[in-house]
Protein backbone atom coordinates (compact mmCIF):
# COMPACT_ATOMS: atom_id res chain seq x y z
CA UNK A 1 0.00 0.00 0.00
CA UNK A 2 3.22 2.42 0.00
CA UNK A 3 2.96 4.74 -2.59
CA UNK A 4 -1.19 5.50 -2.16
CA UNK A 5 -1.19 5.84 1.79
CA UNK A 6 -3.07 9.41 2.17
CA UNK A 7 -2.91 12.12 5.20
CA UNK A 8 -5.77 10.68 6.73
CA UNK A 9 -5.05 7.46 7.10
CA UNK A 10 -1.30 8.29 8.80
CA UNK A 11 -3.71 10.49 11.11
CA UNK A 12 -5.23 7.18 11.91
CA UNK A 13 -1.87 5.66 12.75
CA UNK A 14 -1.03 8.39 14.61
CA UNK A 15 -4.01 8.03 16.85
CA UNK A 16 -3.55 4.56 17.25
CA UNK A 17 0.23 5.56 18.72
CA UNK A 18 -0.94 7.97 20.96
CA UNK A 19 -3.52 5.41 22.47
CA UNK A 20 -0.78 2.80 22.96
CA UNK A 21 1.75 5.32 24.44
CA UNK A 22 -1.27 6.75 26.68
CA UNK A 23 -2.86 3.11 27.32
CA UNK A 24 0.72 1.35 28.13
CA UNK A 25 -1.44 -1.95 26.15
CA UNK A 26 0.07 -4.03 23.09
CA UNK A 27 -0.59 -1.75 21.16
CA UNK A 28 -2.23 -4.67 18.52
CA UNK A 29 -4.21 -1.36 16.51
CA UNK A 30 -0.95 0.59 15.45
CA UNK A 31 0.69 -2.53 14.73
CA UNK A 32 -1.75 -3.39 12.15
CA UNK A 33 -1.82 -0.53 10.98
CA UNK A 34 1.75 -0.01 10.94
CA UNK A 35 1.61 -3.04 8.47
CA UNK A 36 -0.86 -1.88 6.05
CA UNK A 37 0.27 1.60 5.47
CA UNK A 38 3.91 0.77 5.29
CA UNK A 39 5.28 2.61 7.97
CA UNK A 40 8.92 2.83 7.71
CA UNK A 41 10.07 6.15 9.88
CA UNK A 42 8.65 7.63 12.74
CA UNK A 43 9.73 11.33 13.12
CA UNK A 44 9.87 11.97 16.91
CA UNK A 45 8.89 15.92 17.50
CA UNK A 46 8.16 17.58 20.62
CA UNK A 47 4.44 19.48 19.76
CA UNK A 48 1.92 19.91 16.74
CA UNK A 49 4.29 23.51 15.48
CA UNK A 50 6.89 21.47 14.83
CA UNK A 51 4.92 18.85 13.15
CA UNK A 52 3.33 22.05 11.11
CA UNK A 53 6.84 23.03 10.50
CA UNK A 54 8.26 19.55 8.79
CA UNK A 55 4.61 19.02 6.97
CA UNK A 56 4.85 22.35 5.58
CA UNK A 57 8.67 22.08 4.20
CA UNK A 58 7.89 18.80 3.00
CA UNK A 59 4.45 19.86 0.65
CA UNK A 60 7.24 22.85 -0.49
CA UNK A 61 9.72 20.44 -1.79
CA UNK A 62 6.93 18.61 -3.46
CA UNK A 63 7.23 15.66 -1.37
CA UNK A 64 4.09 13.11 0.02
CA UNK A 65 5.53 12.05 3.37
CA UNK A 66 2.85 9.07 4.41
CA UNK A 67 3.05 8.13 0.76
CA UNK A 68 6.66 7.09 1.40
CA UNK A 69 5.98 6.02 4.59
CA UNK A 70 6.89 8.85 6.96
CA UNK A 71 4.82 9.45 9.92
CA UNK A 72 5.92 12.60 11.22
CA UNK A 73 4.14 12.70 15.10
CA UNK A 74 3.67 15.12 18.11
CA UNK A 75 4.96 13.32 21.30
CA UNK A 76 3.37 16.01 23.27
CA UNK A 77 6.60 17.01 25.27
CA UNK A 78 10.17 16.01 24.47
CA UNK A 79 10.11 14.08 28.08
CA UNK A 80 7.83 11.38 26.11
CA UNK A 81 10.61 10.66 23.12
CA UNK A 82 11.89 7.86 25.53
CA UNK A 83 8.43 5.85 25.64
CA UNK A 84 7.71 6.60 21.91
CA UNK A 85 11.37 5.46 20.91
CA UNK A 86 10.77 1.75 22.84
CA UNK A 87 7.46 1.89 20.90
CA UNK A 88 8.07 2.94 18.00
CA UNK A 89 11.98 2.00 17.42
CA UNK A 90 14.03 -1.30 16.82
CA UNK A 91 13.53 -2.47 20.69
CA UNK A 92 12.21 -6.51 21.56
CA UNK A 93 8.40 -4.89 21.83
CA UNK A 94 8.65 -1.85 19.33
CA UNK A 95 7.21 -1.38 15.72
CA UNK A 96 10.86 -1.91 14.36
CA UNK A 97 10.57 1.43 12.21
CA UNK A 98 13.86 3.80 11.80
CA UNK A 99 13.59 6.72 14.36
CA UNK A 100 14.63 10.23 13.48
CA UNK A 101 13.46 13.83 15.07
CA UNK A 102 14.16 17.47 15.60
CA UNK A 103 14.54 19.14 19.27
CA UNK A 104 15.60 21.67 21.12
CA UNK A 105 19.45 21.74 22.25
CA UNK A 106 18.04 21.45 25.73
CA UNK A 107 16.30 18.61 24.67
CA UNK A 108 19.05 17.38 23.32
CA UNK A 109 20.08 14.83 26.56
CA UNK A 110 16.19 13.14 26.52
CA UNK A 111 16.79 12.26 22.43
CA UNK A 112 20.51 10.60 23.04
CA UNK A 113 18.90 8.74 25.86
CA UNK A 114 15.84 7.54 24.32
CA UNK A 115 17.80 6.46 20.85
CA UNK A 116 20.65 5.23 22.64
CA UNK A 117 18.31 3.15 24.84
CA UNK A 118 16.69 1.68 21.76
CA UNK A 119 20.08 0.94 19.81
CA UNK A 120 18.91 4.03 16.95
CA UNK A 121 21.89 6.16 16.04
CA UNK A 122 22.73 9.68 17.54
CA UNK A 123 23.10 11.11 14.79
CA UNK A 124 19.43 10.04 13.54
CA UNK A 125 17.86 13.28 15.18
CA UNK A 126 18.83 16.79 14.69
CA UNK A 127 19.28 19.86 16.80
CA UNK A 128 18.03 23.33 16.94
CA UNK A 129 20.14 25.88 18.92
CA UNK A 130 17.13 27.28 20.80
CA UNK A 131 13.95 26.01 19.15
CA UNK A 132 12.50 26.15 15.85
CA UNK A 133 10.73 29.23 16.09
CA UNK A 134 14.06 30.65 16.96
CA UNK A 135 15.92 28.92 13.96
CA UNK A 136 12.65 30.08 11.21
CA UNK A 137 13.21 33.73 12.80
CA UNK A 138 17.17 33.98 12.50
CA UNK A 139 16.23 32.72 8.89
CA UNK A 140 13.68 35.18 7.65
CA UNK A 141 14.99 38.35 9.92
CA UNK A 142 12.57 39.88 12.03
CA UNK A 143 11.55 42.89 9.66
CA UNK A 144 10.36 39.74 7.55
CA UNK A 145 8.65 38.32 9.86
CA UNK A 146 7.27 41.09 11.32
CA UNK A 147 5.70 41.67 7.61
CA UNK A 148 4.26 38.17 8.15
CA UNK A 149 2.44 39.04 10.88
CA UNK A 150 0.90 41.72 9.71
CA UNK A 151 -0.05 39.63 6.59
CA UNK A 152 -1.78 37.12 9.11
CA UNK A 153 -3.83 39.87 10.43
CA UNK A 154 -2.26 39.68 13.71
CA UNK A 155 -0.18 43.42 13.57
CA UNK A 156 -2.80 44.74 16.33
CA UNK A 157 -2.06 41.85 18.86
CA UNK A 158 1.74 42.22 18.47
CA UNK A 159 2.13 45.54 19.30
CA UNK A 160 -0.03 45.06 22.35
CA UNK A 161 2.23 42.47 23.38
CA UNK A 162 5.28 44.47 22.67
CA UNK A 163 4.34 47.45 24.96
CA UNK A 164 4.10 44.40 27.91
CA UNK A 165 6.66 45.63 30.66
CA UNK A 166 7.69 42.72 30.52
CA UNK A 167 9.27 42.77 26.95
CA UNK A 168 11.16 45.45 27.07
CA UNK A 169 15.23 45.34 27.09
CA UNK A 170 14.33 41.80 24.99
CA UNK A 171 15.73 41.53 21.69
CA UNK A 172 13.15 41.67 18.36
CA UNK A 173 13.84 38.27 18.12
CA UNK A 174 13.64 37.28 21.42
CA UNK A 175 9.63 39.33 21.52
CA UNK A 176 8.63 37.43 18.52
CA UNK A 177 9.59 34.05 19.53
CA UNK A 178 7.76 34.63 22.64
CA UNK A 179 4.67 36.54 20.50
CA UNK A 180 4.10 33.21 18.95
CA UNK A 181 3.46 31.18 21.86
CA UNK A 182 1.04 33.58 23.92
CA UNK A 183 -2.20 32.35 22.32
CA UNK A 184 -3.13 28.59 21.61
CA UNK A 185 -2.56 27.79 18.13
CA UNK A 186 -0.66 30.72 16.81
CA UNK A 187 2.73 28.65 17.24
CA UNK A 188 0.63 25.73 15.06
CA UNK A 189 0.01 28.56 12.36
CA UNK A 190 3.24 30.14 12.51
CA UNK A 191 4.58 26.81 12.02
CA UNK A 192 3.38 26.21 8.50
CA UNK A 193 3.43 30.36 7.68
CA UNK A 194 6.74 30.68 8.26
CA UNK A 195 8.24 27.71 6.65
CA UNK A 196 5.86 28.98 3.03
CA UNK A 197 8.30 32.23 3.48
CA UNK A 198 11.74 30.70 3.31
CA UNK A 199 13.53 30.81 0.48
CA UNK A 200 15.18 27.44 -0.80
CA UNK A 201 17.90 28.30 0.37
CA UNK A 202 17.57 29.96 3.48
CA UNK A 203 15.91 26.77 5.37
CA UNK A 204 17.40 26.20 9.35
CA UNK A 205 19.94 23.70 9.13
CA UNK A 206 18.33 21.08 11.67
CA UNK A 207 15.25 21.28 9.54
CA UNK A 208 16.32 21.10 5.90
CA UNK A 209 18.87 18.10 7.34
CA UNK A 210 15.96 16.53 8.77
CA UNK A 211 14.02 16.75 5.58
CA UNK A 212 16.69 15.17 3.18
CA UNK A 213 17.34 12.28 5.85
CA UNK A 214 13.52 11.12 4.80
Amino acid sequence: MVGMVSTGEMERFREAVAVWAAAGDPGDPARELAAELGVQVAVLLEGPSDVAAVDALATARGRDLPAEGVCVLSMGGAMNVGRYARLLGPSPSGLGLRLTGLCDERERPYYARAFDSVGAPQQGFFVCAADLEDELIRALGPTRVTELIDAEGDVRPLRTFLNQPAQQGRTVQQQLRRFFGTTSGRKIHYGRVLVEALAPDRTPTPLDDLLNTL
